[in-house]
């Protein structure tokens, strides 16, 4: 009896948006590694998208693909181009945003505008206009959203990047309740401290407290966040949608964090 491998993504393409670096480069390494042909969608860090396209070629096809995600005709001609070397888009990771700090009452509107429409305009304008491709295609797709753990839990200096992401949770909701008589799943992952080099000389009280308080007393991995994107994009995951899956080493299980 041949043991079926969930984990094989063989013949899938997936297109992941910010991917040119952090941690939607990783997310596109893994599939990569699990046989996905990987789209890299990126705003303006050309060199490291083509540099990142050049090093999953080893395990797959991969293609570099420019495109500012809060433009419905640029997303529009994202998808044109990859139709000439992709027959279909079964995956997407909704992975571009911003991360800036700024106090409420200090907050131009401008500021407002600008993280809303990075980290929620463009999981609705790819969600729509990839989910629409899919139903075209008669594929059963997978949308993912990356979010966070202050969707839960807002942290200061975080107002518009917590609002959002917790409108991203709520979209995920929505969008999966729609999207089902189309076969496509939609779920999102909040992330807690994600590690990245430098992160504790940056903000080493942060890193300390954290370590400190999360069960499993260690910062998240990209690679952690990659690996929750390929369970909630594999048939294992075959009844699971419109939930949010939250890597955050444990820390939400606290009362407050």
């Amino acid at each position: 009896m041949n043991k079926k491998n969930y984990f094989d993504f063989s013949n899938k393409i997936v297109l992941i948006t910010g991917a040119a670096k952090g941690l939607g480069a990783q997310i596109a390494r893994e599939y990569a590694r699990a046989g996905a042909n990987t789209i890299i969608n990126y705003r303006s860090a050309k060199d490291e998208a083509e540099q990142l396209v050049k090093e999953l070629n080893q395990f797959g096809s991969s293609l570099a693909l420019q495109a500012d995600m809060t433009n419905k005709e640029q997303i529009e001609r994202l998808i044109e181009n990859s139709k000439q070397h992709f027959p279909k888009i079964d995956i997407l990771i909704n992975n571009a945003g911003i991360y800036p700090q700024k106090a409420i009452l200090d907050m131009p509107e401008d500021d407002w505008d600008k993280v809303i429409n990075s980290n929620l305009k463009t999981v609705f304008l790819a969600s729509q206009l990839i989910a629409k491709d899919m139903i075209a295609n008669s594929i059963a797709g997978n949308i993912i959203n990356i979010s966070s753990i202050e969707a839960w839990q807002p942290a200061k200096l975080h107002s518009h990047y917590s609002s959002s992401k917790a409108a991203v949770n709520m979209f995920t909701r929505a969008s999966a309740n729609e999207l089902a008589e189309y076969n496509i799943r939609v779920n999102s992952i909040s992330a807690g401290l994600i590690w990245r080099s430098g992160v504790e000389n940056d903000w080493p009280e942060g890193v300390k407290r954290w370590q400190q308080r999360a069960p499993l007393g260690k910062l998240i991995s990209a690679k952690d966040i990659a690996n929750a994107c390929l369970f909630l994009s594999s048939d294992a995951a075959a009844m699971i949608t419109g939930q949010d899956i939250k890597v955050d080493a444990g820390i939400s299980s606290l009362a407050y964090f």
